[in-house]
């Protein structure tokens, strides 16, 4: 019986032979079925999604369309597959990947054509990369030719064609690949090469600019315009194979030029120091880094006018307006629209390039041109107190004493004169008046806070100083009613899906009232007119005030040099010094010098556009004209005569010599022991009538008396009536 089990056992052993075949067999059958599945479902490891949202350049564009600036990592405009021309679909797959809308991410029988191939030569003669290959290649790995890699790429491309359509990846592929000179994707090659978007592409550019692919330094159509040429031809002669051209059109195509056009890209030295304005901005307001800039593919509409931004740059080449006693006298210049507080130019430095220093937001000490926002514009505010006629006294009194830059003292001053020929003594007392507390907080509300106590706030002594930025948006609320309105040199954001993202809204807060605002511009423009502002020439309407700061080394000479001002369209700040302050580097010129500067920059504007600068500032409704200051006349040559007839039969007359101002009055006086008695007064004229002049003391005198300041000029000599 055991005998029996044992012979039927035998049937369940396999021979020996077959033991060894499925030894060998199925561990061969196990990695197949591994590397199948590695293959097919490996790919989530090697492809990263992220990757398929390709780098794309921010353009900063003007509001008409003209793009100024580029920030990108990779100069690459993605476009959709539906803004592709078909010809250019066709002459890709042609020549790359003729089976690509077939295969499923790999091409067997390319490869094995290949394979047969590299065999038959010994050695690597022909490639079999499909398109979907080459796109996981450059989005997913590194460009080493091993079997790791290839494998990667072969489970990345399976995984992309499982997940996305052929469309999707073709046009991927299109804006992801490299065609020489910095352009990545069609688009940018297209406009490069064409100076045209690639949706007006012919048929003979699209074949050359598919056929740069293999090699784009070796077929530049600008380096290499011959191979260029055969390279496009073979291109053409690919799709005739395939079927999407006939052979009369791949003939006509052929014996066309390559017919470049390419974009040429000049050096703009000047839009270094805006774009980086607009680089700060986008990251401190809208939270988008440099980096999100250069990946993100936003087109930036900024308020920049490039022809003013042009001029601007061009007057800051001149040497002539920068005075130095050695070189490197740097300068900033900003320049918004009034009312809008967009910034249609900003210079940051003379020679700026990106990633220098920008003058146009580091702090400076900003001398007489804070008077207006620290001291007279608050001032003003209370005006129950101050007027611009309200008397100031000009002399060295009190605890902290300062001097005037002239030298010259008046006793008394009007807000007017003080502000117009920039008396420090005056303004140092009227801050005190009005107290460092309530100037900080109009400084607050014109965006500029500052930590200083002291009364140096009147003359721009600041600790930590202000920007030409700050003080051209101070400005601003001078010329626009007394509105202050955020600067901004961003109008728009629009995202690479042309959504926008971000689009300014002009917000006003009122800081002055519209006549405190008027009456400042009127003081500030006779301040251009006949102050401290003088220097230059420009002949239209212009308001504004100079500043200059001593140099902390060098005695008499001047560090930093100002003018702040203001036209009917636009508030402009200029600012000169060294960045350097010591003995051996200092102005030799003061706040004349950016005075005259902004004027020849408002001179060149004016012509560019034609005239277009107003003559006059408008005075806005419901505000009352601000009266030109009274020049009080010494009146001379008095004299006296009696006149008969009349209800007093005897009457005295007096006549004098006075001012052409009809608004003087003329106050006269009869001379008595102990005080002498005003007896009448006349606005305009030079003779007074007095009745019954035959009796008392007929000893006569006239004083010029001042309406508006309430002030009396000296008086004349004494007359008497005498038969």
């Amino acid at each position: 019986m055991f005998k029996k089990i044992k012979e039927n056992d035998k049937r369940f052993f396999l021979p020996k032979k077959v033991k060894l075949l499925l030894w060998f067999i199925v561990p061969i059958l196990i990695v197949g079925l591994l590397s199948f599945g590695a293959l097919f479902y490996g790919g989530k490891l090697v492809v990263n999604e992220a990757d398929f949202i390709l780098d794309a350049a921010t353009t900063i564009e003007t509001r008409d369309g003209e793009v100024v600036g580029k920030i990108y990592n990779e100069n690459r405009s993605p476009v959709t597959i539906d803004q592709t021309p078909e010809h250019l679909k066709n002459a890709f797959i042609a020549i790359e990947d003729r089976r690509f809308y077939e295969h499923s991410g790999l091409d067997i029988k390319s490869i094995m054509r290949a394979v047969y191939r590299d065999i038959i030569a010994m050695s690597k003669v022909e490639g079999a990369s499909t398109i979907t290959q080459q796109l996981a290649k450059n989005l997913f790995l590194s460009n080493d030719k091993t079997w790791t890699r290839k494998i990667k790429e072969a489970m990345a491309a399976i995984y992309m064609e499982r997940n996305i359509s052929k469309d999707s990846i073709l046009e991927l592929y299109m804006n992801e690949v490299y065609f020489g000179h910095g352009l990545y994707g069609v688009e940018a090659a297209s406009n490069h090469f064409f100076s045209k978007s690639v949706e007006d592409l012919t048929l003979a550019e699209a074949a050359m600019i598919a056929g740069l692919v293999k090699a784009p330094n070796g077929y530049s159509p600008i380096n290499h315009p011959d191979k260029a040429l055969d390279r496009r031809n073979i291109v053409l002669q690919s799709m005739e194979d395939a079927g999407y051209i006939s052979t009369e059109t791949r003939i006509d195509e052929q014996r066309k030029t390559l017919g470049l056009s390419v974009q040429q890209s000049e050096p703009t030295p000047w839009t270094d120091s805006y774009i980086d304005l607009v680089m700060k901005e986008a990251a401190d307001q809208h939270q988008l880094s440099v980096d999100a800039l250069k990946r993100g593919g936003y087109r930036i509409i900024a308020n920049i006018d490039s022809d003013i931004q042009k001029i601007v740059y061009e007057q800051f080449q001149n040497d002539q307006f920068f005075p130095g006693n050695t070189d490197g006298v740097e300068g900033a210049f900003v320049m918004m629209e009034e009312g809008s507080g967009k910034i249609v130019s900003a210079i940051g430095g003379r020679n700026y390039q990106l990633g220098d220093l920008n003058r146009v937001t580091v702090q400076r000490q900003p001398g007489s041109t804070f008077k207006p926002v620290a001291v007279y514009g608050p001032a003003l505010m209370q005006e129950e107190k101050y007027t611009p006629f309200t008397l100031l006294p000009d002399q060295q009194i009190g605890e902290y004493t300062v001097s005037n830059s002239d030298g010259l003292y008046t006793n008394a001053v009007t807000v007017y004169e003080a502000l117009m020929t920039s008396k420090n003594t005056s303004t140092v007392w009227l801050l005190d008046q009005i107290g460092v507390d309530y100037s900080k907080s109009y400084l607050e509300k014109l965006g500029m806070p500052i930590e200083d106590e002291g009364l140096a706030i009147a003359l721009g002594g600041l600790t930590k100083g202000v920007t030409p930025l700050q003080m051209a948006q101070s400005y601003q609320s001078f010329a626009a009613d007394g509105d202050i309105v955020q600067s901004a040199t961003i109008d728009k954001i629009i995202d690479r899906n042309d959504e926008v993202v971000y689009e300014s809204e002009v917000e006003a807060e009122q800081v002055f009232s519209p006549q405190v605002a008027w009456n400042m511009t009127e003081m500030l423009e006779e301040t251009v007119d006949n102050g401290t502002a003088t220097a230059g020439e420009y002949t239209k309407a212009l308001a504004g005030k100079t500043g200059s700061t001593q140099h902390p080394h060098v005695e008499g000479q001047t560090k930093d040099a100002w003018f702040v001002g203001y036209t009917p369209e636009y508030v402009t700040a200029a600012w000169m010094g060294f960045d350097k302050s010591d003995k051996d580097h200092y102005l030799t010129g003061g706040s004349s010098y950016p005075t005259s500067l902004t004027k020849s920059i408002l001179t060149e504007v004016d012509k560019q556009s034609g005239g277009s600068l107003s003559e006059n500032f408008t005075k806005p409704e419901n505000v009352e004209d601000l009266p030109e200051p009274i020049i009080l006349p010494q009146v001379t040559n008095l004299s006296a005569e009696y006149q008969l007839g009349g209800f007093s039969l005897i009457r005295g007359k007096l006549t004098w010599d006075g001012s052409d101002d009809d608004r003087v009055v003329y106050r006269i006086y009869q001379q008595r022991e102990g005080i002498d008695k005003r007896i009448g007064e006349v606005t305009g004229k030079t003779e007074y009538t007095i009745n019954n002049a035959l009796f008392g003391n007929n000893k006569f005198y006239v004083v010029a008396y001042d309406p508006l300041t309430k002030l009396e000029g000296g008086r004349s000599e004494i007359v008497e009536l005498n038969w």
